[in-house]
């Protein structure tokens, strides 16, 4: 990845803005939280046609260039339109589709995936568990001959996915999802708006992608937790904006409930945090955009904070809206659920940390 200097510009662009508002209609048209929720409980977790629109608005490869058919965008955008989704809590293949697989498979120059996958006929996945940090070791899947033998449990997005995208020591090879030898087994998951899987490869015939793509993974997890990250703002955004809403009608003991001082501190407390987040987020979706050398510290670092503050946001939303806030019939809980399973993706709040002081070479703790 070539360096170039971040232009220290973290607001909102015109175009970000009208990118963010077309996506947001559309959700509010075709993703409100009700049909989310409903959804969670078929066999079809995943909003297919709400998929098919967002590709049709250029969402499917937003930092694909346009010679291979994407958008000709970069990561800021993408970073902006996984804020709405999170704001959603949509059920689509954004992340694994949009983000991870588009990342790597621009890393290592694939020709062939990527084009289907901008236009939106088709969905990948990177066949890792969810919880793969940055530079962590990947799923023992192993070649055999021309076969590909191995388990890989918890991928994201595959329950919807065309094609999977397998590490296989250095290498990377292509497999669909309906080759003969995988089972694709989907699992009850925490967040049912993010459906995992477990992946069995028993003799598959998969078609090599790249060699020596152990780097353009780690890249590709990176780029991952930054559109994390900015998924996680979205969310601890519309926690915090549906709270206020809520406590600014909502009244106890003959008082707006809003007019509290104590709760007024809650939810200041939480805004400085959010204002904190939208910051880093937003620096390291620049970082992704530039090619930035920063751009690890950026990510831990957004991770690091972001996994955090949804988590809270989370929690005081369903506490601050008291009964109504522990119902499956408030959208609190779906909140709650995404926060929590995506705290533990792509590597968790600790480990992001860990790397980070790393990174920046603070010293240990005294034994």
């Amino acid at each position: 990845m070539t360096a170039t200097p971040v232009t220290g510009d973290l607001l909102y662009s015109e175009i970000e803005n009208d990118l963010r508002a077309s996506v947001r209609s559309l959700l509010e048209k075709q993703g409100a939280w009700d049909a989310v929720l409903a959804r969670t409980e078929t066999d079809e977790t995943v909003d297919r046609e709400l998929w098919a629109r967002l590709a049709e608005i250029g969402c499917a490869a937003l930092a694909v260039s346009e010679e291979q058919g994407g958008a000709g965008a970069s990561w800021r955008e993408a970073a902006v339109v996984a804020e709405e989704l999170g704001r959603a809590v949509a059920p689509v293949p954004f992340l694994g589709s949009a983000g991870l697989a588009a990342a790597l498979l621009v890393a290592v120059g694939e020709q062939e995936i990527l084009p289907q996958l901008a236009e939106g006929g088709l969905v990948a996945a990177l066949a890792v568990p969810f919880g793969t940090a940055p530079g962590a070791p990947t799923p023992a899947v192993e070649l055999r001959g021309e076969l590909l033998h191995g388990t890989v449990r918890g991928v994201a997005d595959a329950v919807a996915a065309d094609v999977l995208l397998v590490p296989v020591g250095n290498d990377l090879y292509a497999v669909g999802a309906e080759a003969d030898g995988l089972t694709r087994t989907p699992i009850v998951s925490l967040d049912m708006t993010r459906q995992l899987v477990d992946l069995t490869l028993d003799s598959v015939r998969g078609r090599l992608v790249a060699s020596d793509a152990e780097g353009a993974v780690t890249d590709a997890l990176r780029i991952g937790a930054v559109l994390l990250a900015s998924e996680q703002l979205g969310l601890a955004e519309r926690c915090l904006e549906t709270t206020v809403e809520y406590l600014a009608i909502r009244r106890q003991f003959g008082r707006i409930l809003g007019s509290y001082q104590a709760l007024k501190h809650r939810l200041a407390d939480l805004w400085v945090l959010i204002t904190q987040a939208r910051a880093v987020a937003r620096y390291a979706a620049e970082c992704a955009a530039t090619g930035s050398a920063d751009l690890p510290v950026a990510a831990a670092l957004a991770q690091a904070h972001c996994s955090v503050v949804a988590q809270q946001a989370a929690e005081e939303c369903i506490q601050l809206h008291g009964g109504i806030g522990f119902t499956w019939e408030h959208p609190a809980h779906l909140y709650l659920k995404r926060a929590k399973s995506s705290a533990i993706a792509l590597g968790t709040p600790e480990r992001h940390r860990a790397a980070l002081a790393e990174l920046v070479d603070l010293p240990g703790v005294p034994a």
